[in-house]
């Protein structure tokens, strides 16, 4: 990958804004997120799942801040995995086993420095890790069709400031989208016509760190 002016705006945005003195910010940024955004992601799980999906992220990234201090005394892919590992105990459902993967798998494959190219091969690994724990595939109305583009943006080295447009737009494209995979196969047909909350979710998460990276770079 080509090293341009932009590509090292990112490398620098990644290596400061993720550096573990950041980390407890950070994750108090994404919890207040998901507090202020449960109600929207419970409804929507509502239409098409058990409709509990926004409490237990909330739940799972208050869990978050709880460690906040101890996460950010790790380096940060131990912070990772543990902040994983603490999803998959305190998020009901799917969505903990599955978001917890995402970030245990982000951590484990996260280099020492992650420079830009080293981050998007990681979080490759992590959504490909998401596919397999969950025994899905982009398309099936899952977190999976906003975690794939974003994965695809990251190695085709957009710039940080469009990666939550693309999370947006992916996430918008699961409305049409007829559910195979979850509980929202149940409906078959009747689950077009609703944004998949794991999606919003991923959407949410994505728009807060890339707003806390460009803050604090």
């Amino acid at each position: 990958m080509t090293m341009t002016a932009l590509d090292t705006e990112d490398r620098t945005m990644l290596n400061t804004g993720l550096d573990p003195s950041n980390l407890k910010a950070l994750i108090g940024a994404l919890s207040a997120t998901m507090s202020a955004h449960a109600d929207e992601l419970t409804a929507l799980d509502a239409a098409i799942g058990d409709g509990d999906h926004g409490y237990n992220m909330k739940r799972g990234f208050e869990a978050l801040v709880a460690e906040a201090d101890a996460l950010s005394a790790k380096p940060l892919g131990e912070a990772l995995k543990a902040g994983g590992m603490k999803l998959v105990m305190t998020v009901g459902g799917a969505s903990g086993p599955l978001f917890g993967t995402l970030l245990m798998t982000l951590g484990k494959e996260m280099p020492a420095v992650p420079d830009r190219a080293g981050f998007a091969l990681a979080f490759r690994k992590a959504v490909d890790a998401v596919a397999a724990r969950g025994k899905s595939e982009i398309g099936q109305k899952t977190m999976l069709d906003v975690l794939y583009p974003l994965a695809d943006a990251l190695d085709a080295g957009q710039p940080m400031t469009t990666i939550a447009d693309v999370a947006r737009s992916a996430a918008d494209g699961t409305v049409a989208l007829v559910a195979s995979r979850g509980r929202a196969s149940f409906l078959g047909e009747r689950s077009a016509g609703h944004m998949d909350p794991g999606s919003r979710s991923m959407v949410l998460i994505t728009e807060t760190i890339v707003d806390f990276l460009e803050k604090n770079a």
